[in-house]
């Protein structure tokens, strides 16, 4: 992939063996999407079934995820069986959710807002943005390394709008510049008890597959 994306790469495999919302607006990052980079309510959704195709070439799939290339105009990764919904936003792309069959699990596709990851989760810690219930933050990591430029946030909650009751939900929230120049979130959720690395896995894959339609990506390894 082009050079953010490969930045995106490498940081993740420098922070894959370290331990990343909703409620919120968008539904990811527990933020709101007025005109700042929180999510729609998931609620809000209808679910559709994709038919994801595998592309030609790019970055190796783990085993049981497939590529897609989403109507909002980007390429991502996802387990396969999953269902694809969206979210209508006031800025950018639609909100666009991948779930599990059970709904245990989520990935969370948008645009921000703000000029910097960085910046975006500054107002998403502010006071002035409402934050899923019992929320606790547990950690946000730079990931900027001269060619990327990302900010992630790990949190817990104790429920999420329009999702089920499963208990404690933990959330990776990674927001970064894409190869188009734009800002996007993607967002890994799943329950807290059953441990962080399915979430990571999630994470990681779906942001190094990413790849916008008016964005450079160098697809150099075969699936």
């Amino acid at each position: 992939m082009g050079a953010a994306a490969v930045g995106v790469a490498v940081s993740l495999v420098l922070t894959f063996v370290v331990d990343r919302g909703d409620d919120d607006g968008k539904g990811g990052g527990g933020h709101t999407v007025a005109a700042s980079s929180s999510a729609p309510g998931a609620s809000q959704s209808t679910d559709v079934s994709p038919s994801p195709s595998p592309s030609a070439s790019g970055p190796e799939l783990p085993p049981g995820y497939r590529s897609f290339d989403d109507p909002e105009g980007f390429r991502i990764a996802y387990p396969d069986g999953w269902t694809r919904s969206t979210v209508a936003s006031t800025y950018g792309i639609d909100v666009v959710n991948y779930r599990s069959g059970d709904g245990e699990h989520r990935l969370q596709v948008y645009q921000v807002a703000e000029p910097t990851p960085a910046a975006s989760f500054e107002l998403y810690l502010s006071d002035q943005t409402p934050k899923p219930d019992g929320f606790r933050k547990l950690g946000l990591q730079t990931l900027d390394d001269g060619s990327f430029t990302g900010t992630r946030l790990e949190y817990t909650a104790g429920s999420l709008k329009g999702e089920p009751d499963i208990g404690t939900w933990h959330v990776y929230d990674e927001r970064f510049v894409a190869s188009d120049g734009a800002i996007y979130a993607i967002a890994a959720y799943g329950p807290d008890a059953d441990g962080h690395a399915d979430e990571l896995e999630l994470l990681a894959t779906a942001v190094t597959w990413f790849c916008p339609q008016a964005g450079t990506c160098d697809d150099t390894s075969a699936n």
